[in-house]
């Protein structure tokens, strides 16, 4: 059993790539079923999140594992979007240990752009749990996601990788202390009333922003979380009056189109005396048509923006992920050994049965042979070929549990089984059936 991930991230793809594989409530859970049900794919988690897109899989051949995968993210962008083609350049498709690391590193928040962030842990699990639900995993790609969330757990209680104030939220309340000066006295409109936009009206209020407005889709959402902060809930209809009152513009909503239009922030404009308006799009696919950056007066800046954002809380995170680091080489390792071992056991035990029932049945046909002989002569044969057995079994048991630890030790394995025509019993099947 092989592990692959095939993806694009916020180091290989813009934000106007990532957007087009935003996939999330039904779409995402008929595209799980989809992938399960393509050739080669044993098992199967989607990762979909604002910097992120990667297809987890377990498969018994590689490439043909690669080429499905590449082949369903293809098919979805021939869905989402006219353009199908191009999206190599961005993908990385790292397989067997490297893929391992891969997540393991993921759910510890040692890959995403602020690192250490917490909310990737979550996101995790979430996929997960959206896999297990849908039936589309298999038992290697459950143990594999329980221990990433093992790991992401870890890293974040014996290190204080996520202890300083660093997040996306917390990056775009930066960038706009940089591009305006100080907050206070400033007026915030915030786009949507999730997780999000609840930490990032957190860091609003500790920074002194005047007042704070909400915007949401459910308005009762949008007044539990002005209430909770003492600003304003705003409907979503009254998005150009907002405009025109607000200084600062953070969206983060969870819409599968523009929620800001050009001509809406057009009319906007028309009203605010010239005032400049500054708006940040932290929301994947974006909330903001891009065109809304050619209007005067308007600074527009998106995720991808948030990347020039540092400070000294990173510096720190930085020297807490080399503690990170080292627990997942220790989770990888440990594994490493459970998904070698698979094969190996089970492998182990079906060959020497196949010597042993060899031996016997020669041993059998011998003696027949030989016709009377006495007890000595009887067990200096069988001594014979119990240590002629024993001796030509020993070298590939021994290499073969050397091979467990080793990166391609399923490999060897499974050629072993070829070699020799191995056929497992029913309580190796069984043993298989369980970690499979």
């Amino acid at each position: 059993m092989f592990i692959i991930v095939v993806g694009l991230n916020h180091r290989t793809a813009p934000i106007e790539v990532r957007e087009k594989l935003a996939l999330t409530g039904t779409t995402l859970n008929k595209a799980l079923r989809e992938l399960k049900e393509m050739p080669g794919i044993e098992g199967c988690v989607i990762l979909s999140t604002c910097n992120r897109f990667e297809i987890y899989c377990a498969v018994r051949e590689v490439e043909q594992g690669l080429k499905t995968v590449k082949d369903f993210i293809s098919s979805q962008l021939a869905v989402l979007t006219t353009e199908s083609t191009g999206f190599d350049q961005y993908l990385y498709a790292p397989t067997c240990h490297d893929a391992i690391s891969h997540l393991f590193r993921v759910a510890a928040g040692l890959d995403s752009m602020v690192i250490g962030e917490s909310q990737i842990l979550g996101q995790v699990r979430d996929a997960y749990e959206l896999a297990l639900n849908q039936e589309v995993t298999n038992g290697v790609i459950n143990t594999l996601f329980q221990q990433a969330i093992t790991v992401g757990k870890r890293v974040r209680t014996e290190t204080a990788i996520d202890r300083s104030a660093v997040s996306i939220s917390y990056a775009a309340v930066e960038l706009a202390k940089q591009v305006i000066g100080q907050l206070k006295g400033h007026s915030v409109l915030i786009i949507g009333a999730g997780e999000t936009g609840e930490l990032t009206a957190r860091h609003l209020v500790a920074n002194g922003v005047n007042s704070v407005m909400v915007s949401n889709r459910s308005f009762d959402r949008a007044l539990e979380l002005a209430r909770e902060f003492k600003g304003q809930a705003k409907r979503f209809e009254q998005l150009e009056e907002s405009l025109a009152e607000a200084d600062i513009v953070i969206s983060c909503t969870a819409a599968c189109h523009y929620v800001l239009r050009l001509d809406q922030v057009q009319k906007a404009m028309a009203v605010r005396s010239e005032r400049p308006l500054m708006i940040i799009d932290i929301a994947v696919p974006r909330d903001v048509d891009p065109l809304v950056s050619k209007l005067k007066g308007v600074h527009l800046f998106d995720i991808d923006d948030l990347k020039n954002v540092v400070d000294e809380n990173f510096k720190e995170r930085q020297l807490e992920a080399i503690k990170a680091e080292r627990i997942v080489r220790e989770e990888l390792a440990e594994f490493n050994n459970w998904l070698n071992t698979l094969f190996v056991v089970p492998t182990i035990v079906a060959l020497k049965e196949k010597a042993e029932k060899i031996k016997q049945t020669e041993l059998t046909r011998a003696f027949n042979r030989l016709g009377s002989i006495n007890a000595r002569e009887e067990k200096v044969i069988t001594s014979l070929a119990n240590s002629i057995v024993n001796q030509l079994l020993h070298d590939p048991i021994i290499q073969l549990k050397a091979y467990a630890s080793d990166q391609q030790g399923h490999l060897y394995t499974e050629v072993l089984q070829n070699l020799f025509r191995l056929e497992l019993n029913e309580d190796q099947a069984e043993y298989k059936k369980k970690v499979l």
